[in-house]
């Protein structure tokens, strides 16, 4: 189970106004529970984990070995909350190397739809042109621009390497129950589909077959990802006392912070692995909290590795941060630093340690600096880098997520801004039904 401390925000904060937001914190629970709050149409994350059946799981594995045993690659074509909570599973459990490997024991995972790059999507199908793969398409209605894209050229040609038939059996659909482009696009050609449920957002979908299924293609074991989540629910239920409910106290310090003036978010790992939660955690509070003018900007960086880029700025900037670091309590392998006998390069002091353990002193030492220099810790640490745990963490997030929106006094489940550059574009695209915005568009320019 994953642990919070933030003892290391209390030289910059009081404990006593951290715990000051109790009840304040129990109504937005109590919203969340009882749908009462705003955007309670879309809170069917909230027990997801401990409702999801052992049928569907099954459906979800056995479709799952159907790709395995046909692809040697799997392109996840989705973008947002339709592939970054798959790809956060997947980078923090993979092999580092494993698409160098040549003896695979799954496909290897790739993603489109997530970009309009010309470079990319020319070098992605160059890429499979010799290879045996299927596409799941992720999409709730099937016309975002980025990944109906990408996807029409994929069918395009997996249909064409691999035949009609095969193209069926290969191309997965995760879309609407009813209605979209993709929903009757799956339902004309045939395609195994999964639903997107209608009461859960993108940005919340992790634990849906929007990414279930990819985890599962990738060869992880989603029943431990959704024990996981499930355990993490539990802990974080409305029946647990404030002072030990991880969720609620991570909502309320993130907060207070922000009164303060802590205006910047900075999430932290200290290994390689974690790189793609960040993202996910990026857009889950960026795009839940960036309203009304209002919201903590989410970043974040790759310790130790920009220490050496961003640790100047961090270290001596302007004081408007705080940082949350994750720290994974005990890696998955052993290797032990070596004895040189010329010592050229001083290290000889390491010698025989673990390499996690200087890792852990680079941890420690770089929250002290930057809590001497005038930037809040939180610490979260997770025993493990596995399905439980990683399940875990990402419901706490999405938890706190919706206990902190309401906090700040916002919708934490809409995200009406994103609508902007859609219609400039489809403008200056001259999409059919944008004439008078392509006008407007125009005589700006």
């Amino acid at each position: 189970m994953i642990s919070l401390n933030i003892e290391k925000t209390f030289g910059f904060i009081s404990k006593e106004k951290v715990f000051a937001y109790e009840a304040e914190v129990k109504a937005a629970q109590e919203a969340l529970e009882n749908g009462t709050g705003l955007g309670n149409d879309f809170l069917g994350w909230l027990h997801l984990p401990s409702s999801i059946s052992r049928e569907h799981l099954e459906d979800l594995k056995a479709t799952a070995r159907t790709l395995s045993e046909n692809c040697e690659v799997v392109v996840v074509a989705g973008i947002g909350g339709s592939y970054l909570g798959a790809r956060a599973v997947i980078e923090a459990l993979s092999n580092s190397f494993a698409w160098l490997q040549e003896k695979k024991s799954a496909p290897t995972i790739l993603y489109a739809g997530h970009n309009i790059s010309e470079d990319y999507l020319y070098e992605l199908t160059e890429y499979l042109k010799d290879k045996k793969f299927g596409v799941i398409n992720i999409s709730k209605s099937g016309t975002t621009t980025e990944t109906a894209l990408a996807f029409r050229l994929l069918r395009e040609q997996c249909e064409r390497q691999r035949g009609k038939e095969m193209a069926r059996k290969v191309i997965v659909a995760i879309t609407d129950a009813k209605k979209g482009a993709a929903r009757v696009t799956a339902d004309k050609e045939g395609y195994k589909s999964f639903i997107i449920p209608d009461n859960v957002g993108g940005r919340f979908s992790v634990l849906t077959p929007v990414g279930l299924l990819p985890i599962a293609v990738a060869g992880f074991d989603i029943e431990k990802l959704v024990a996981g989540a499930a355990a993490m629910e539990k802990a974080c239920g409305l029946d647990v006392p404030f002072a030990e409910n991880p969720a609620a106290i991570y909502a309320a310090t993130r907060n207070e912070l922000y009164k303060s003036g802590k205006k910047i978010e900075i999430l932290v790992n200290f290994s390689p692995k974690l790189h793609y939660v960040s993202e996910w955690w990026k857009q889950l509070y960026g795009e839940s909290e960036g309203k009304e003018h209002k919201g903590i900007f989410p970043a974040s960086v790759d310790f130790s590795t920009d220490l050496h880029s961003m640790g100047q700025w961090i270290q001596e900037g302007e004081r408007t941060i705080y940082e949350t670091v994750i720290s994974v309590e005990k890696v998955n392998h052993s290797l032990t630093v070596p004895s040189d006998a010329e010592n050229l390069d001083g290290l000889n002091f390491l010698a025989g340690k673990h390499v996690d353990e200087v890792n852990k002193m680079a941890e420690l030492g770089t929250q002290l600096a930057h809590v001497d220099g005038g930037v809040p810790n939180m610490r979260i640490s997770i025993p493990a880098l596995n399905e439980e745990c990683i399940g875990g963490l990402l419901y706490f997030f999405e938890k706190a997520c919706g206990i902190s929106g309401y906090l700040l006094g916002v919708n934490p489940f809409n995200q009406p801004g994103v609508e902007a550059y859609k219609k400039n574009m489809f403008a200056l695209l001259n999409k059919p039904g944008y004439e008078e915005e392509s006008k407007a568009i125009q005589a700006r320019l």
